[in-house]
């Protein structure tokens, strides 16, 4: 199976889920790549993504450079993703 046929098949819950981990420069390039061409062809994770790096350049601007707590920052992921999974099965209604 090729890159692009994995991609292809990539399920979008999966990619908002690892879309923090991109923003945050912790995963590899494969992952990077696989990730970056779904974006590129999928609107509606683009979307979430952008959505995901406005609020992550808002906390880091808003904390002055500190790191955030890590307590924090598992309770953003969590509701980010339940957000984006209620927005995306309403709109699947």
């Amino acid at each position: 199976m090729s890159e692009q046929d994995e991609s292809q098949q990539l399920d979008c819950s999966a990619v908002i889920a690892d879309v923090w981990l991109m923003l945050d420069g912790e995963c590899d390039e494969t992952t990077r790549a696989r990730l970056k061409w779904h974006l590129d062809e999928c609107g509606a994770c683009l979307e979430a993504y952008g959505i995901e790096e406005k609020v992550k350049n808002l906390v880091n601007r808003k904390c002055g450079g500190e790191t955030a707590p890590e307590s924090l920052r598992q309770r953003l992921s969590v509701e980010l993703r339940r957000t984006i999974l209620i927005t995306n099965t309403e709109a699947e209604s």
